[in-house]
């Protein structure tokens, strides 16, 4: 068995609205094993982003209360002083943001970027950073690495600005990454360039992986394992294959069915009715997805929903996953066609 790099239970993460705090991280338990992609997945909103911030001690923490654990080693990173969690950030654990432009610093060249955390964390002489740092530009795909050190964001396109936060991320070799919609707003062939540079640096480094993303075709080709995310709730845990093949819980199949399909041209695209509620205004008492499948019964659905191991390390929230289906599965006015029993 691989052995865990983040273990995180019940983790709740909640916001200062008007006085009120509302949990948009509502209970979350997972674990990360070395060598090993974890993708977390869902609808804007879900709660995908402010997981991997609160992992990260990145919350306003004067509007921001934190509870449960997010153990990396023997620490507990939410109880930890500011100065040691300073120390595990950008070491220990890195980050690729979602917007590669935001993340970087537009007043200060690709090269002093990447050796700002060395200068934190490894005490390096300025000839062995520059060193480190136009390794690692090569290391990420860069090839005209001694030009690139000198230039400014504003200088590169979009897939270099994202291979250089890439680059921060491993500048000290992290044990664990978290990759928050690393592909975003990049062309096709610049994701998977990009995506194969995470792969690539995955075997060679041997690290964790976070992948936070919507993109279910991002999650079948870089993942191992998928968290699926809804109203802040963890609703189904599974290895990819099993989580592809044989979905269980009502919101991961109905994403799998909005994947528009070209075996059949003129198939109608599955739209999910209705929105992720606000974190103000969800109802937090049974199953929060129930008020987007109306036509499944209320007695379906758990008052208190738990996660249930449906089968062998493939876990699923609430009861209503055994009698759902689609309204457009109906072949009768009392009968429908099972597409998951």
């Amino acid at each position: 068995m691989k052995k865990p790099v983040l273990e995180i239970k019940d983790l709740r993460t909640s916001f200062n609205i008007k006085g009120d705090y509302y949990a948009a991280v509502d209970g979350v338990t997972l674990t990360v094993h070395e060598n090993e992609v974890v993708a977390i997945v869902g609808e804007s909103g879900c709660g995908k982003s402010a997981l991997a911030l609160s992992i990260m001690g990145l919350h306003d923490h004067k509007n921001t209360k934190l509870d449960g654990q997010v153990n990396f080693g023997d620490e507990n990173l939410l109880t930890v002083s500011r100065s040691r969690l300073n120390k595990v950030r950008g070491k220990d654990i890195g980050m690729i943001f979602q917007d590669p432009m935001t993340a970087l610093n537009p007043l200060a060249t690709i090269g002093r970027q990447i050796e700002e955390p060395m200068d934190y964390h490894m005490k390096l002489s300025a000839s062995d950073k520059k060193k480190r740092t136009l390794e690692l530009l090569r290391r990420v795909g860069i090839k005209n690495e001694q030009r690139v050190y000198e230039q400014y964001p504003h200088e590169l396109s979009g897939g270099m600005r994202q291979r250089v936060v890439i680059a921060i991320a491993l500048a000290c070799d992290p044990l664990l990454l978290l990759a928050d919609e690393p592909t975003t707003a990049l062309d096709v062939t610049i994701q998977a360039q990009i995506l194969d540079l995470m792969k690539e640096l995955q075997n060679q480094m041997k690290t964790g992986i976070i992948l936070i993303t919507h993109d279910l075709g991002v999650v079948a080709e870089m993942a191992d394992r998928v968290v699926v995310m809804y109203a802040g709730e963890v609703v189904e845990v599974a290895e990819v294959k099993e989580l592809f093949e044989n979905p269980l819980h009502p919101y991961t199949r109905s994403l799998l069915n909005s994947i528009p399909s070209n075996m059949q041209a003129k198939q109608k695209l599955h739209v999910i009715e209705g929105i992720v509620p606000s974190i103000q205004n969800l109802d937090r008492e049974g199953c929060r997805f129930a008020p987007r499948v109306d036509w499944i019964p209320e007695e379906d659905h758990e008052k208190n929903p738990e996660m249930h191991e449906a089968a062998p390390n493939h876990f699923v929230r609430c009861t209503c996953y055994k009698t759902f289906y689609f309204p457009e599965d109906r072949v009768g006015e009392n009968e429908y066609v099972a597409t998951n029993s």
